[in-house]
């Protein structure tokens, strides 16, 4: 016992000194969750330093990241590649010890977390795709995938709305190997608790299916990991709720001040004092043995893992030979999609992209994805895969309910979890709800597949509320976000490709309408973004650029303008894509010596001006429509050839002006 209160005692020190140097940092949640998290850590939390990839490693997620000072020298204390002056350069740009946890930046850290309530989303994802694993692959006496992902969270990860949605659906499914640590100090920044939120925790998590632990000493370590060694034998995903003291030892502990409160040189002194710590960043050899006890037994795990493995590759050859084979998106045929899917060619682009997921889906057995209670409508669907569920965990569509926010969070747990390929579906106007989500994903630059149907004012009677103006510009702001809006079945194919093997995330915005087949489309062309789809000249007079279902409207407007003017189309799938490309190649395309270069899309995206150059002007939408007929609605916006070539005639004019 006392080595243990030295090694907390240690840990505090370290917490606090890591914030006193960088003069920034959250103090209160990195004391006061000290002794739950090194709980974890020293006794239950599977990990192997020398290989921290291994696939059935425990996934540990702070979604709470404020808390990173904590994360960091627990990291640092049971070996990771986390150094004494990594912890001095905390906060400093370019470190390995960044304000918030950042997935591939810090060895050890899962995912990247900061914005509350998604990690408790993203820790979903990750038990799910455990238990798909562990469902295909484990037989009696092999059990190759058995890990557990546990979740660090705080009041504030809890009353975030995404946290909650990520939740009730994780209690449905029975994600017993799914374990939130939640560290309830009743304080806030702002004050208590109770200023916002009166809510009986316990109550409304056993409400959603959970097992609930209720730990009065959170801040017993003896306490601490009998919880969450009870947890472990639940057939229920488990909260366990620590009742904690914020800032504990500090003189503004249980207090909001101590929140993100940064200790003086002379508070600093006295608190080590108190915790009989007299050195600076410093680790002493017992608490550093009593930690590498921990570190070695998961190595041992590791070890042990091998040799089962080793031991099934022969008793079970063939799930053997499925289990190594079971990540391998390079035996993609894109080629063998393209063909089997021509044959809808001229159909919406949601038609079109039902049955790519379902060839897609053939060649890959770790496709998994849902919609927000969307399927008939934004089919995003495998056909004869089932539902997963709590008593089907085959089955390959997640019905993620109507939970946009947490449905992308989730998504991007999959993800996370290993090399599986996921989806996410919702109507385009919808995918606001999903947009903090989706800048997480940009940020990991994880290739998960958004699919935003209804992509424009040709959404129908369902009225502006549905009409997706801003969101095509919303998603393309997101920086390192990839948007494809394609026109037919080869640019499609070609944005799977960009996620795929280019392993970025990519949100296609796909029509509701079918859009009559299109001569000159390429495969090819789109996976460079962007291409001429008609190529009238080598110096043409008016260059028009369109995307989706525009694209067919450009064409038309061409056939009209060349009665009197030289005119080449190019059909843009992503702009962002396009953007990548040499000079020379987007100046062979997009001709910036044209007089006229007009962008024709139903938004109102200003980003296509990067892409037209000096003399480019936006052909869009300016204000919300009524509700009407698909057709009527984008007549009355004046998507027409008559009206788009008066626009383009007119501005031809004022150029020669």
């Amino acid at each position: 016992m006392k080595l243990v209160q030295k090694a907390i005692n240690y840990l505090n020190a370290l917490s606090a000194e890591t914030i006193t140097n960088a003069k920034s940092g959250h103090l209160g949640t990195s004391l006061g969750a000290s002794s739950i998290l090194f709980a974890l850590f020293k006794d239950h939390y599977n990990f192997d330093v020398s290989d921290t990839d291994f696939l059935n490693r425990d996934r540990f997620v702070m979604s709470a990241g404020h808390a990173s000072p904590l994360y960091y020298s627990l990291l640092s204390m049971f070996g990771f590649n986390v150094s004494l002056q990594d912890l001095k350069e905390f906060r400093k740009y370019g470190s390995k010890t960044p304000g918030h946890p950042e997935y591939r930046v810090t060895e050890g850290v899962e995912v990247s977390t900061g914005p509350l309530g998604q990690g408790v989303a993203n820790a979903v994802g990750m038990a799910i795709a455990e238990t798909v694993m562990e469902e295909r692959f484990n037989t009696v006496g092999f059990e190759i995938i058995n890990n557990y992902t546990y979740c660090f969270v705080g009041d504030g990860c809890l009353m975030e709305g995404v946290a909650n949605e990520a939740v009730s659906l994780a209690g449905n499914l029975k994600l017993n190997k799914l374990i939130l640590l939640y560290d309830s100090n009743d304080v806030t920044i702002d004050g208590a608790v109770s200023l916002a939120n009166r809510e009986n925790v316990a109550k409304k998590f056993a409400a959603m299916g959970w097992n609930v632990i209720k730990v009065a000493k959170g801040n017993s370590y003896f306490a601490c990991t009998k919880a969450i060694a009870r947890a472990k034998k639940s057939t229920k995903p488990t909260i366990i709720i620590f009742n904690t003291t914020i800032g504990i030892g500090t003189q503004k502990e249980g207090t909001s001040a101590v929140h993100a409160a940064v200790l003086s040189d002379e508070e600093l002194a006295t608190f080590k004092q108190n915790l009989n710590v007299k050195e600076s960043f410093y680790i002493p050899s017992d608490v550093r043995e009593l930690c590498m006890a921990a570190t070695r037994r998961g190595k041992l795990n590791h070890e042990k893992w091998n040799q089962n493995l080793a031991i099934y590759s022969s008793t079970h050859p063939e799930l053997y030979k499925s289990f190594l084979s079971f990540f391998d998106r390079k035996k993609i045929n894109y080629e063998r999609i393209l063909k089997n899917i021509s044959k809808y060619d001229g159909q919406s682009t949601r038609k079109i992209n039902h049955n790519a997921l379902n060839e897609l889906a053939y060649q890959c057995p770790q496709l998994i994805g849902g919609t927000a209670d969307l399927g008939p409508s934004t089919l995003a669907t495998l056909d004869n895969a089932g539902n997963f569920s709590a008593g089907f965990k085959r089955g390959k569509n997640l019905h993620y309910g109507i939970r946009e926010h947490a449905m992308s969070a989730i998504a991007n747990g999959i993800s996370l979890y290993e090399d599986f390929i996921t989806f996410d579906s919702t109507f385009l106007a919808f995918s606001n709800y999903a947009t903090p989500a989706l800048r997480m994903r940009a940020l990991m630059k994880l290739p998960v597949m958004s699919f935003f149907t209804h992509d424009s004012l040709a959404v129908g009677q369902d009225g502006p509320t549905h009409q997706p103006i801003e969101q095509l510009s919303q998603l393309r702001a997101i920086v390192d976000n990839t948007v494809f809006r394609p026109c037919d079945y080869k640019e499609l194919v070609a944005g799977y490709n960009v996620c795929l093997r280019g392993y970025q995330p990519v949100c296609f915005a796909l029509s509701r309408q079918d859009i009559s087949k299109i001569e000159g489309t390429s495969y090819e062309g789109a996976c460079f973004g962007g291409y001429l789809i008609e190529n009238a000249s080598a110096k043409p007079e008016i260059v028009l650029v369109a995307s989706g279902a525009e694209v067919e409207l450009a064409v038309n407007v061409a056939k009209e303008l060349r009665k009197k003017h030289e005119v080449n189309v190019v059909s843009m799938p992503s702009i962002e894509v396009f953007e990548k490309q040499t000079n020379a190649y987007k100046n062979k395309i997009v001709s910036k010596e044209a007089k006229l270069v007009v962008s024709i899309e139903a938004s109102n995206d200003t980003k296509w001006l990067k892409v037209l150059g000096p003399n480019g002007v936006l052909f869009g939408v300016e204000t919300y429509m009524g509700s009407g007929k698909g057709e009527e609605v984008m007549s009355k916006a004046g998507f027409t050839v008559k009206n788009i070539v008066k626009f383009v005639e007119t501005k031809l004019k004022d150029k020669s002006r």
